[in-house]
C-alpha cells in the first residue's frame, strides 16, 4: 500500500499540465526534429518549425494542424537567424521551450584526410549556430521561465570518430552545462539529449560513403600509402561503416522524441537523457572505462593502416 502511494506521489511530482505555449525546433526537414513537431503539434502545442529548405516547410505544413508554423533557417548564416529569431518574437507573446535539433555529421573520416574547412562545415552548424540562436533567444525563455534541450550525442561523451563531429557535440556539451548552471538563476532548464545511433538523415550510408571517398581522392599519394589500399579502396573502412549502421541504427526515432517531451514538460527534468540500447549498454559505459582500456576496445573496431607496423603496441595510460 505504501509502495504504491510513494510510486503515486512521484508521477505526480514529476509531471506538470504545461499550457500549449510556443516551442521553436530546429532541423525540422527530417530525423528527431521533423517526428517531433508533429508528435508536439498532435498533443496541442504552438510549434514553430525551422527548416533548412522550402520543401521540407511544405511537407510538415501539409501533415500537421493549421497551428503548426514553419520558417527557414541556416545556422550557418547570422542573417538567417536574425530573420528566425524576428519571426519568433513577432508571433510569440511567450516562448516556453527551444528544441536545439539541427545539425549535419558529415565528414568524419580520419582526421589527417581532412582540412580545416572540413571541420568549419560541421562546427559552423552543430555548435556555433546553436550557440548563436540560443542566445538570441534567451531573453524569451528568461521571460518565460522557459526550457532549452540541446541535441548532443554519445560521441560528445566519448570521441572515436574523426572530424568535427565529436568536436562539436563535446561543445555541445559544455555550452549547455554552463548555459544551465548560469539559467538556474532565472528559472530555465537545460536538458542534453546523448542519442545512440538511430536512423536518420545524419545516418545516411550513402551520404557518409560519397564524402570518404570525396575525401580519399583529394589525399596526397604519401597519405595513402600511409593508410594502403586496403584500407579504403578494398573496402574495409567502408564495409565497417555499412556493418555498424545496419547493426546500431535503430529505427524507433521516437525513443528520442519522447526524451525530448520528457525534457519540456516534466517538472523535474533530468540534465542528461542517453537514448538506445548502444548508448546505454556499448558507449556511455564506456566513456566511463579507462582510456587504455576503451582505446583497445575501439581500435579492434577499425581497420589498422598499412603505416601501422605494430598494432600490438602498449597503448598510452592514465597516471
Amino acid at each position: 500500500m505504501w509502495r504504491n502511494l510513494l510510486l503515486q506521489s512521484m508521477l505526480l511530482l514529476d509531471t506538470i499540465q504545461v499550457v500549449p505555449e510556443y516551442i521553436v525546433i530546429t532541423g525540422c526537414d527530417s530525423g528527431f526534429g521533423h517526428a517531433l513537431a508533429k508528435y508536439l503539434d498532435q498533443k496541442g502545442f504552438r510549434i514553430i518549425a525551422a527548416c533548412l529548405s522550402k520543401e521540407g516547410s511544405q511537407e510538415l505544413l501539409a501533415n500537421t494542424s493549421l497551428s503548426l508554423q514553419t520558417v527557414e533557417l541556416d545556422l550557418t548564416d547570422p542573417g538567417s537567424i536574425d530573420k528566425a529569431v524576428e519571426f519568433v518574437r513577432a508571433e510569440t507573446e511567450g516562448l516556453y521551450g527551444l528544441v536545439n535539433n539541427a545539425g549535419r555529421s558529415i565528414p568524419m573520416p580520419p582526421t589527417d584526410w581532412m582540412q580545416l574547412d572540413d571541420f568549419y562545415k560541421t562546427l559552423d552548424v552543430n555548435l556555433m549556430g546553436l550557440i548563436g540562436i540560443t542566445l538570441k533567444l534567451l531573453p524569451l525563455l528568461k521571460k518565460n521561465k522557459g526550457r532549452i534541450v540541446n541535441v548532443s550525442s554519445v560521441l560528445g561523451r566519448l570521441a572515436f570518430l574523426g572530424g568535427g563531429y565529436c568536436v562539436s557535440k563535446w561543445g555541445v556539451e559544455a555550452f549547455s552545462d554552463t548555459l544551465r548552471r548560469d539559467m538556474h538563476h532565472f528559472g530555465v532548464k537545460v536538458s542534453i539529449i546523448e542519442p545512440g545511433f538511430f536512423k536518420t538523415g545524419v545516418t545516411n550510408i550513402g551520404d557518409i560513403e560519397r564524402d570518404l571517398q570525396r575525401l580519399w581522392n583529394q589525399l596526397t599519394p604519401e597519405a595513402k600509402d600511409s593508410y594502403g589500399k586496403k584500407y579504403f579502396l578494398d573496402c574495409k573502412y567502408l564495409r565497417l561503416q555499412r556493418l555498424s549502421m545496419r547493426r546500431l541504427c535503430d529505427p524507433d526515432v521516437s525513443k528520442v522524441t519522447k526524451c525530448m517531451e520528457h525534457a519540456l514538460t516534466a517538472k523535474y527534468p533530468r540534465t542528461r537523457y542517453g537514448v538506445g540500447w548502444d548508448a546505454k549498454l556499448l558507449w556511455l559505459p564506456l566513456s566511463y572505462a579507462p582510456t587504455f582500456l576503451s582505446d583497445a576496445i575501439l581500435r579492434m573496431l577499425f581497420p589498422v593502416p598499412a603505416g601501422d607496423s605494430n598494432p600490438a603496441k602498449r597503448y598510452q595510460i592514465d597516471v
